[in-house]
């Protein structure tokens, strides 16, 4: 029997002009990786907005997703520190969604700092609709480091705190884009809250990094982009032959410490 192939959609524009284009209630799992609005340069655009002009586009963007969530769906979204608390209160006092988790993405490596402790994390939001949302924990447990009696031997909830290393600028797989994200950190959030089959939304798709993991895991994707130069990019990683995801959960290689001994014949 063939291989049933998701079908994947990229679309070039504004995030919320083209979402409001989408049916309503259609999607499963929206991951956003916005613009933090620090300045960055996004080729075709660049990331500075005063503060009432990022809440209003913030804002705009996130009532489309809500209205495309289907109940019980859920949104991840990136978002740096000067900006993430005032999002978690919009999200859960303006947007009326179930807050699930805060979860942080801790790096080894980062830009270092004279002055001030050099950051190592980034900050993830995971907010439903509604409070009955799919969470998939034994497609996303890892090892455990010691075996009990106890425990689940089929792996422990890999927790709130995950370690992904970037994915390199020297490394092969690092395209020429500012914010690219490691692909087994993106496996675990679409493996956890879709499942095969379901639609996943990036609004900001940047490298095509969402896409090419809904894809590889069979779910369908839609990736929108505002910049050209990127949609070209993530075309590129979609029809490339799979191999590995670029980056991996240092503890998914671990074997379980102080395992009962095979019985002597």
């Amino acid at each position: 029997m063939d291989q049933i192939v998701p079908k994947n959609t990229l679309i070039c524009g504004d995030a919320t002009a083209e979402m409001a284009k989408l049916k309503t209630e259609s999607v499963d799992l929206i991951i956003a990786d916005p613009p933090y609005n620090l300045g960055k340069n996004y080729g075709n655009n660049i990331d500075l907005k005063d503060r009432a002009e990022y809440q209003k586009f913030t804002e705009s963007w996130v009532r489309e997703a809500v209205r495309l969530l289907k109940p019980g769906g859920s949104l991840y979204c990136f978002m740096g520190v000067k900006f993430i608390a005032r999002l978690y209160l919009m999200l859960e006092e303006e947007f009326n969604l179930t807050a699930q988790g805060w979860i942080t993405w801790h790096y080894t490596q980062g830009m270092g700092r004279k002055k001030g402790f050099s950051p190592r994390h980034e900050d993830i939001l995971w907010f439903s609709k509604g409070d009955d949302a799919r969470f998939n924990l034994d497609n996303v447990r890892v090892p455990q480091k010691y075996y009990r009696k106890r425990n689940n031997m089929a792996g422990a909830n890999p927790g709130d705190v995950w370690q992904f290393s970037h994915v390199h600028y020297c490394a092969a797989e690092r395209l020429p884009h500012p914010t690219q994200k490691p692909e087994a950190l993106l496996e675990r959030i679409i493996k956890a809250s879709s499942n095969p089959g379901d639609m996943v939304l990036d609004p900001f798709l940047g490298s095509g990094t969402t896409v090419r993991v809904a894809s590889v895991l069979g779910r369908t994707a839609t990736g929108i982009e505002i910049n050209p130069d990127y949609i070209e990019m993530a075309q590129t990683r979609l029809i490339a032959p799979f191999e590995a995801f670029d980056s991996l959960d240092p503890r998914a290689a671990r074997t379980s410490k102080d395992l009962p001994k095979e019985p002597s014949v």
